[in-house]
């Protein structure tokens, strides 16, 4: 059991890994406006065989917000945001170095059921991610994307949006993950960076047959928007699926 949790936890280090995953992830975060943001993330994660040598990595994100006093008179909103689909393929191996590497197209789509919980625009642009991992149990890489609006509402203003994610992981062992990662985003039309920096920790478990994940972390902004936020909380419930 400790060494199927191990090689499950494994696996979720890995974005582009062959393990079905339907991570919730629940985050909180404290507003300078005196508001608050709390929004629940869907994140399926489905692999597909393309050939002996070959997988693609579905990773869709579709958030569920609940903000109040986003700015002075904003009131409050709940409702979907805007989805973030990405199409990683990835080989089936890594290269002689040890990399793992993932590439493919990103998507935006105007979900979003509020004007203040999405952007109105389709959007459309390339994603990659890179990363290795050791025996000793460490994982390390980056994930990056960068969204550019091409339709949507004509009001609403474009988007233009690059998001660098670099991260690194260690096993500690029956199933235990310490991870930090800086979930880093540039708004070129605002000039804006937006930079949290996550600490979490997660065990792989068992429910009945099912196998799982927790995780529960902190989160510091190194930078935010004006009104923006200084610190959060997450926590993440994953159900997995591993190949029989």
């Amino acid at each position: 059991m400790a060494e199927d949790a191990d090689e499950l936890a494994r696996q979720l280090s890995n974005p582009v890994s062959s393990l079905i995953s339907v991570p919730l992830q629940f985050n909180y975060d404290d507003l300078d406006s005196g508001g608050s943001r709390t929004w629940l993330n869907v994140q399926p994660v489905v692999p597909v065989s393309i050939g002996e040598n070959w997988n693609m990595i579905s990773r869709t994100i579709l958030p569920i917000t609940y903000q109040e006093n986003l700015f002075p008179g904003a009131g409050s909103q709940f409702g979907t945001g805007d989805i973030t689909q990405s199409l990683f393929f990835s080989p089936k191996q890594p290269t002689a170095n040890g990399w793992i590497i993932g590439v493919g197209p990103a998507l935006l789509l105007p979900t979003a059921s509020d004007d203040l919980l999405g952007t109105g625009k389709w959007g459309a642009g390339p994603t990659a991610v890179v990363l290795k991992q050791s025996q000793a149990g460490w994982t390390y890489g980056a994930l990056a994307n960068h969204l550019w609006s091409f339709a949507g509402e004509s009001d609403r203003g474009d988007v233009s949006s690059t998001f660098l994610q670099p991260f690194l992981t260690k096993g500690l062992g029956q199933g235990r993950t310490f991870s930090l990662n800086i979930e880093s985003s540039y708004n070129w039309e605002a000039g804006q960076w937006t930079v949290p920096l996550n600490i979490g920790y997660s065990k792989v478990s068992r429910i009945g047959s099912q196998m799982v994940s927790y995780q529960g972390g902190v989160r510091y902004y190194a930078e935010s928007p004006d009104g923006g936020p200084d610190w959060g909380l997450r926590f993440a419930f994953t159900l997995l699926f591993p190949e029989k």
